[in-house]
């Protein structure tokens, strides 16, 4: 058994007037949802053994703010293959993992995280969450899946069963849509 827990980064700032995508930093309401996030998973008892994420400022920034209330860090294993990655492009990511990892936290993007949870969980109406997702993957959300496999080579789509899905609004409303 395999657990994959996905990280989307959280609310950047578009107002910044960075000149590519990729710099794009977080903004105050970002920083905090990271925050938030990086408490619950405290809370929850949430246990990494590898951290794998995109390099993007948005991403970087989502990661030290989720950590900074986490109360752990993990050495980063940047792969630029995950910015705006497409769940194919994502699965060859974690089919690349090493298998003396069994707890992976990804931190990456939308609309590739999304897919890749609806490739991995299979449409069997068995799984409310699933149909959360399915709704809408936010930012900053964290999603943990356990995979039925025993090496990361061997994930595929409908090998999962997603255990929990967390939005920041879930934790606190005033991170919810249409709040700033």
């Amino acid at each position: 058994m395999k657990r994959l827990t996905l990280l989307r980064h959280a609310k950047s700032d578009w107002d910044d007037p960075v000149a590519r995508d990729f710099d794009r930093p977080l903004n105050r309401r970002g920083e905090k949802a990271a925050r938030l996030m990086g408490q619950f998973a405290a809370k929850e008892n949430m246990q990494f053994d590898r951290l794998v994420a995109s390099p993007a400022a948005r991403v970087v920034q989502t990661l030290d703010a989720f950590f900074s209330d986490y109360g752990r860090t993990l050495d980063p294993h940047w792969d630029r293959r995950i910015y705006l990655a497409s769940s194919a492009t994502l699965l060859d990511v974690v089919r690349d993992l090493p298998d003396d990892t069994d707890m992976v936290l990804m931190a990456g993007h939308n609309p590739g995280f999304e897919e890749l949870i609806l490739d991995l969980v299979p449409d069997d109406g068995a799984s409310p969450l699933r149909e959360d997702v399915e709704v809408k993957f936010p930012t900053a959300s964290l999603a943990v899946m356990d995979l039925a496999i025993d090496r990361w080579a061997e994930a595929r789509p409908a090998v999962a069963t997603l255990q929990s899905f967390t939005r920041p609004r879930d934790l606190d409303p005033a991170l919810g849509p249409g709040s700033r």
